[in-house]
């Protein structure tokens, strides 16, 4: 694992679609905090936490690790903070059964 470009004073957001025993994700923290980062916070879709995960991220570098609420927390945690996405799967639902556009949930403005 490297890191490309100068993160010296930076705060670095890390960004992956799941978290299971949060190895790399923790690896990869500390290290840009090494490399000078002024803080590192990662954002995950999936939180599966198994194993290791918990003592990992508590452990790690990481100031946040933010998720959804796709998967429940098998425990809390100070470093781990959850949003909900019960709105927008609501609304696409909502959308699909009366065959309306759901495209405007892709757009990024």
């Amino acid at each position: 694992m490297t890191v490309i470009g100068d993160v010296t004073g930076k705060d670095v957001i890390l960004i992956d679609d799941m978290c299971d025993t949060a190895g790399t994700l923790t690896k990869a923290a500390d290290l840009f905090m090494e490399k000078g980062a002024k803080s590192v916070r990662a954002f995950c879709t999936h939180a599966v936490l198994s194993g290791p995960a918990y003592d990992r991220i508590e452990k790690s570098s990481l100031t946040e690790l933010i998720v959804t609420d796709t998967i429940p927390l098998k425990q809390q945690s100070s470093k781990i903070r959850v949003i909900t996405v019960a709105d927008l799967f609501a609304d696409v639902i909502k959308r699909l059964v009366s065959n309306e556009s759901i495209s405007s949930h892709f757009i990024i403005s």
